[in-house]
């Protein structure tokens, strides 16, 4: 298991779009991946579940990853997040 801590760093913010977009990049992942922030925790493939996180620029969250691509798919949300993505 791998947990990152991120700052989320997207000039935007997590708006429906972004959230959409970040759904997809945890998608292509085979590992369980999670945001959590403060009390919530909940699945990065999930959009109502990423909907609910309210998350916006700034905000700090933790990234778990659990699996046997667990390394590439924290640094993929993580740079997803801090606006490094492709």
């Amino acid at each position: 298991m791998v947990k990152k801590q991120v700052t989320i760093k997207m000039e935007k913010g997590m708006e429906a779009s972004p959230i959409a977009l970040l759904v997809q990049e945890a998608s292509h992942y085979d590992s369980k991946i999670y945001l959590e922030t403060g009390t919530k925790k909940v699945n990065a493939k999930s959009i109502m579940g990423m909907m609910s996180l309210g998350m916006d620029n700034g905000d700090e969250l933790t990234v778990i990853a659990d699996g046997e691509d667990e390394k590439k798919a924290a640094d993929g949300i993580e740079k997803f997040l801090t606006g490094n993505a492709k």
